[in-house]
């Protein structure tokens, strides 16, 4: 892993493992409230990332297993954050390779130059092709933060 990374650290209210989800929207959602709650964006932000893949489609699914969420960054995002949310079930995202999803990733940069840089990086940590089946097992925030290289 690049040891120059800048992603922002990942606190414990940012991390949601084994989460019932009955569908993509509450994955997605799930996603947001962890987002909200660890104070990288206001309530607004979940709904943002979901009305981006109604508008755009699964396009989050960026690997088998792995939805990345994200948003534009804009007035519902207080500073970068990631939160990581783990299926307790797989879900379907209506992808046509990479479903269904176990760990969903949530992502809000403050600006668009932000955004890019940490998507650029987050990338970097699934160059490990075990890093989704490890996080889907993970049993707790250290684990959690320990496969993506950050701090609490």
């Amino acid at each position: 892993m690049d040891k120059a990374t800048t992603l922002p650290g990942l606190p414990d209210a940012g991390i949601v493992l084994a989460a019932p989800a009955g569908d993509w929207r509450d994955a997605v959602e799930t996603a947001g409230r962890a987002l909200t709650a660890s104070g990288a964006t206001d309530d607004g932000y979940g709904a943002d990332m979901v009305r981006m893949v109604e508008e755009h489609g699964p396009y989050i699914v960026v690997a088998p297993g792995l939805a990345l969420a994200h948003a534009r960054p804009g007035r519902s995002v207080l500073r970068d954050g990631l939160a990581i949310v783990t299926l307790a079930e797989p879900v379907a995202f209506g992808h046509p390779h990479n479903d269904p999803v176990r760990v969903v990733l949530a992502l809000a940069g403050a600006s668009s130059a932000r955004h890019l840089q940490l998507v650029a990086e987050i990338a970097n940590i699934f160059n490990d092709s075990d890093a989704v089946e490890r996080l889907a097992a993970a049993r707790s925030a250290d684990e959690v933060r320990g496969i993506l290289g950050v701090g609490a």
